[in-house]
């Protein structure tokens, strides 16, 4: 069989069809996860029992985000230019939340103001203007008319915030919106962090400018958003205090529901160990309670309604405890995946009851966008390139990550290394369920004068690894001393390799080309619309459903290195006392950590692998295909990839 063939072929032509089972092993876990959770939830019974899972919810988040950003920093705000409108004005506004880091937001403020009044924080989504966008300029202009103050700002990455953009182009390096926060977002993971701590951080920010201009009401400002702007939004409900009331749009649904969709999910809207501490979007909701809430949904999006009615259904009954139970309800707008008019009306109606406490009627309010550079802050339209010494969420990593390796490198060398490997066996062996190895030896084939040997064996419960073993034919009977190869593409890639494979088969050793879990004759069956490695690709849905259970997919593959190894011991014909490992790529990095915990493996060969999360950081650019497959969150305060060799 030539090596052509050998790559083609797959497990599923003789008995077992693979290619579902780890998407099927992760989905488990998670509904698992999602039950526990809705049992917790279950037990509530009590406002002291609701106030304690409000504190489980903050706590659980924060350290899934890294912890949060201090607020002790001045806002530093000034007012680039007022804009008079019929019956309200709009200032420009850029203020600090953190020192350098520059927020562009527009103020809308109603004419005749003369006490402190409510006041909405509106959070963009994913639109490229953010808050100069028409339609969120609508949303504004709705509440502004009701009498309500509104903030608009704009998120990172988005409207006059580009971290990547190049002047002298006039564009970004990296394109705007989830592809900026995914690539600056997968850094932020090695040490410990996630770009919803900035998200988060910059919305606590924009309530506090709130609270300092005079025309506010601190005791009444709310919160909306849609899409993006939902997912801060309810990043908001858990942790701010200060809200008097939420109307988080297009975006509340359910975990399992969203899971089934088979869709991806941006950089901030992945938080780690969520779904393992049995939380979900009930959780966002019941944050608030007995506040008032309003879920504002359209029943033809990509955040399924099913879900968004489930979760508002089962959270009546909190606020039923608190005599309250008025104060939760949902909006539905027969629409696509917007912040449609409809909704807009609804939002200002409940605004205006619990912060103005006045009714209005809000259907026929007139609103007409103004041009969007007429309401940028900066003269050009983007910080990055007109302020001096602006810096973005690239540059905050860089700190933390002089931070992290400063306290890692106080440790000595000795206890380094003992605490990573206490660390890396935690994160590696958590979550697993063994199973005895049960090998199949299923088919042999012959490449020339190479005898080859297909086998599968359970790495764990419901859970199989698969690998071709080769050997030089003039060695038949022998045990043999075995490499194990891994690189990226498995047993599905091996003509790149031929030269090494015959190599070193005919120096006297056998050859266990490893697929871990996901890869070569293990991929998964395509189930999104961009291939498995890509952007969004099926690799990095099922990588960041793992981080929703405070698992990787770089622990996940480990452990599978570490039992092919036991699968050594039970293979004919292999010297188990003599095993080396051969990493070539990114992928190989499981090869890495499985040889640094487990002394079997004698020596390691690293070729064209990371090298060093610390320099990947550094990169202002990378590549960044099939990233999420090598990304272990938390690595950087324990160790870094020279540090296992």
């Amino acid at each position: 069989m030539a090596f052509r063939d050998l790559e083609q072929f797959s497990p599923g032509q003789w008995f077992y069809d693979l290619n579902d089972q780890l998407k099927q092993h992760i989905y488990q876990h998670s509904l698992a996860m999602f039950a526990e959770g809705d049992r917790q939830r279950d037990c509530l019974n009590s406002q002291e029992a609701i106030r304690e899972r409000q504190e489980k919810i903050r706590e659980a988040l924060l350290a899934g985000l890294g912890g949060l950003l201090s607020s002790e920093t001045p806002l530093r705000p000034h007012i680039t230019g007022i804009i008079e409108a019929d019956g309200y004005c709009i200032e420009k506004v850029i203020f600090e939340s953190r020192p350098n880091h520059f927020v562009t937001a527009n103020l809308y403020i109603p004419n005749g103001v003369t006490t402190p009044t409510g006041a909405v924080l509106f959070l963009c989504g994913h639109h490229k203007q953010a808050k100069h966008e028409p339609e969120y300029q609508s949303v504004c202009q709705n509440f502004v008319r009701a009498g309500l103050i509104v903030l608009a700002q704009d998120p990172i990455g988005q409207g006059e915030r580009f971290a990547y953009y190049e002047p002298t182009l006039e564009e970004g390096s990296i394109s705007w919106g989830t592809y900026e926060h995914d690539y600056v977002g997968a850094q932020c993971l090695p040490l410990g962090d996630s770009l919803a701590k900035y998200f988060l951080h910059d919305a606590i920010r924009g309530v506090d400018y709130l609270c300092s201009r005079p025309e506010v009401d601190p005791l009444r400002i709310g919160v909306t958003g849609n899409s993006g702007g939902g997912t801060q939004a309810s990043l908001l409900m858990m942790v701010e205090t200060r809200l008097a009331a939420a109307a988080p749009a297009t975006y509340i649904m359910n975990r399992e529901t969203y899971l089934h969709t088979s869709g991806a999910q941006d950089a901030e809207q992945i938080w780690r160990g969520f779904s393992a501490h049995g939380l979900d979007h009930e959780d966002i909701l019941l944050a608030m309670a007995p506040k008032p809430v309003r879920v504002l949904a359209v029943q033809s999006d990509f955040f399924p309604i099913e879900g968004t009615r489930r979760t508002v259904k089962r959270c009546r009954r909190l606020w039923e405890l608190f005599g309250r139970e008025g104060d939760i309800d949902l909006f539905e707008d027969k629409s696509t995946h917007k912040y449609t008019d409809k909704m807009a009306q609804s939002a200002t109606k409940f605004f205006s009851q619990h912060l103005l406490d006045k009714e209005v009627e809000a259907e026929n309010a007139h609103t007409a966008p103004f041009p969007p550079e007429s309401l940028w802050c900066t003269h050009s339209g983007q910080v990055r390139g007109e302020i001096e010494g602006a810096e973005f969420v690239f540059e905050a990593n860089q700190k933390r990550l002089e931070e992290v390796s400063a306290v890692r490198r106080t440790l000595p060398r000795v206890e380094a290394l003992q605490r990573a490997k206490v660390w890396l066996n935690e994160q590696v062996r958590r979550n697993r369920e063994p199973s005895p190895l049960n090998p199949r030896h299923y088919r042999t084939a012959h490449e020339e004068d190479l005898h080859v040997e297909m086998a599968l064996w359970w790495a764990q419960v419901r859970v199989l690894n698969h690998a071709y073993l080769f050997r030089a034919l003039r060695f038949d009977g022998q045990d043999l001393p075995v490499v194990i190869a891994l690189w990226d593409g498995g047993t599905n890639c091996l003509r790149p390799h031929y030269s090494w494979l015959r190599k070193t088969c005919e120096a006297g050793n056998a050859v266990m080309v490893l697929d871990v879990s996901g890869c070569g004759a293990l991929s998964p069956r395509p189930f999104v619309a961009h291939p498995n490695e890509a952007f969004y690709g099926a690799i990095h849905k099922l990588s960041t459903d793992l981080i929703f259970l405070n698992d990787s997919l770089v622990a996940l593959r480990t452990w599978d290195v570490l039992c092919a190894i036991e699968m050594v011991e039970e293979w004919a014909g292999l010297d188990s006392s003599q095993i080396s490992l051969y990493a070539h790529g990114r992928e190989g990095i499981y090869g890495q950590i499985a040889a640094f915990l487990d002394s079997r493996i004698r020596k390691t060969e690293v070729v064209e692998g990371i090298g060093s999360y610390e320099e990947w950081l550094q990169a202002r650019h990378y590549l960044s295909d099939n990233l999420y497959s090598v990304i272990l969150p938390d690595a950087l305060h324990y160790f870094d990839l020279p540090d296992l060799h």
